[in-house]
């Protein structure tokens, strides 16, 4: 891969001028995934038959267009710093302010990057840009743009977990892709796609936000107001896969449920809950765990569980978390399916009885854990949701062929997003070589029963 050129993409809005400046407070959603490695994102899309002039035609509209978006996102192209004054780390956006776009060329196999097989996720790695962050200050957000030449271009996102969630970053980028695929003067956003920026809204009455900002302060030394991110390692040759689920598949999952567990009222048999114990339970079988017990961290977006409720535009992080576990005897064991959507339903029923921010105190210490958490306990992060609809993004060539969520890598989570082909949900992770091909064969031949 070589670098053609970096460019320094400034917000731009047509009908109105943006703040000189301005700073947004994190809230207490935010202060969660403070030190959290960055959300890494590649978006795979295949030429037709007839190959755009990609330098000439493509390039320049998604330049155009990435700056009119970036003008409802401005707070993007901002930094986050934690001023001395300040109790809380925020958000400053000042004009002047910028998104670097890298736009590179690349020899790889694109045919191979862009499968939904496996694949080594080192080859990966060129394709996406890199945040600076530093102690004092970090941006939010990187872009690059890479051509295959005859085959597709690919668009690599980093963006800063603080700043936003996997709902907002999909906004953006649907946002993004709206405005190149339209093509209309002046761009203008449709009302579903234009961000809701009013925080206030947020209540934190129990002064959640305050116990994150000392677990934080406390990690690394006390009073460490650094805004480094962990740094954690992928595993020894990491191997990526991406796994369907069709419908028809779910609803065999489903009938198999029901079969079993005929008397269980309060079982959630969603895509969601089906989809995810399917993937857990081959997970534990395919990986080699001295661990007793595994627990799965749903992440569960809030927008419309608050009250008052948010907007599903509401920009930001606005998700909570929720721990499904069992033990890992009982997801070996002949009903491991019917374990895991049991405890998984136990999960999500705590949501409709105690409310979606209930036992938020102790989400910064779960996430911690999957990081350094009990040696009998292991612990599994869920990413994503069907409902985001990543492959919806359009920028005018197509939808994209394969949407990969490459920084499972290091944190060992489940990816969940809707198919390139508009029917089920695809699942994703990374671990070494010999597990995944494990899990893909247990993967195939429990749907072939």
């Amino acid at each position: 891969m070589h670098v053609v050129q970096v460019f320094s993409v400034a917000p731009t809005l047509e009908s109105e001028e943006l703040p000189t400046q301005t700073s947004v407070p994190l809230t207490f959603f935010d202060i969660l995934w403070l030190r959290s490695p960055p959300t890494q994102r590649i978006l795979f899309y295949q030429f037709s038959n007839r190959t755009p002039p990609f330098f000439l035609t493509l390039l320049p509209k998604l330049i155009h267009s990435l700056s009119f978006a970036l003008g409802h996102f401005f707070p993007l192209a901002g930094h986050l710093t934690w001023p001395l004054h300040s109790q809380n780390p925020i958000i400053n956006y000042k004009t002047g302010d910028t998104v670097s776009l890298t736009v590179a060329e690349s020899d790889a196999d694109f045919n191979y990057l862009a499968a939904s097989n496996l694949w080594e996720t080192e080859k990966m790695h060129h394709l996406l840009p890199h945040l600076t962050i530093t102690h004092e200050q970090a941006t939010l957000l990187a872009l690059q743009v890479t051509q295959f030449p005859n085959s597709g271009f690919s668009i690599g996102i980093t963006s800063h977990r603080a700043a936003l969630d996997g709902k907002t970053l999909t906004s953006f980028i649907n946002s993004w892709a709206y405005l190149c695929r339209e093509s209309q003067e002046p761009p203008c956003l449709p009302p579903e796609l234009c961000p809701f920026y009013e925080r206030i809204l947020v209540k934190d009455p129990n002064q959640i936000g305050g116990k994150f900002i000392n677990d934080w302060l406390l990690q690394g030394g006390s009073n460490n107001r650094s805004l480094m991110v962990l740094d954690e390692q992928s595993p020894e040759h990491a191997t990526g896969g991406l796994f369907q689920l069709t419908g028809s598949d779910i609803e065999k999952l489903k009938h198999f449920v029901v079969s079993k567990q005929k008397n269980n009222t309060n079982l959630h048999l969603s895509t969601f809950v089906l989809s995810l114990a399917y993937a857990w339970v081959c997970r534990v079988r395919a990986e080699e765990m001295e661990n007793k017990r595994v627990m799965l961290i749903l992440t569960l977006d809030c927008r419309g569980c608050l009250e008052p409720p948010l907007p599903p535009t509401y920009f930001g992080n606005c998700v909570g978390l929720r721990l499904a576990s069992a033990e890992k005897r009982d997801l070996l064991g002949e009903d491991g399916l019917i374990v895991a959507v049991e405890a998984l339903s136990e999960a999500l029923e705590s949501v409709k009885k105690d409310g979606v921010v209930n036992g938020a105190e102790n989400w910064s210490s779960w996430l911690l854990d999957c990081v350094g958490g009990e040696a009998d306990v292991k612990t599994i992060g869920v990413a994503g949701s069907p409902n985001f609809e990543a492959y919806s993004s359009d920028f005018g060539w197509g939808g994209p062929k394969k949407v990969e969520t490459v920084s499972v890598e290091k944190t060992a989570v489940f990816s969940l997003s809707d198919s390139n082909n508009g029917e089920g949900i695809e699942i994703g992770f990374v671990s070494k070589k010999t597990t995944m091909e494990t899990f893909a064969s247990l993967f195939a031949k429990g749907l072939q029963s």
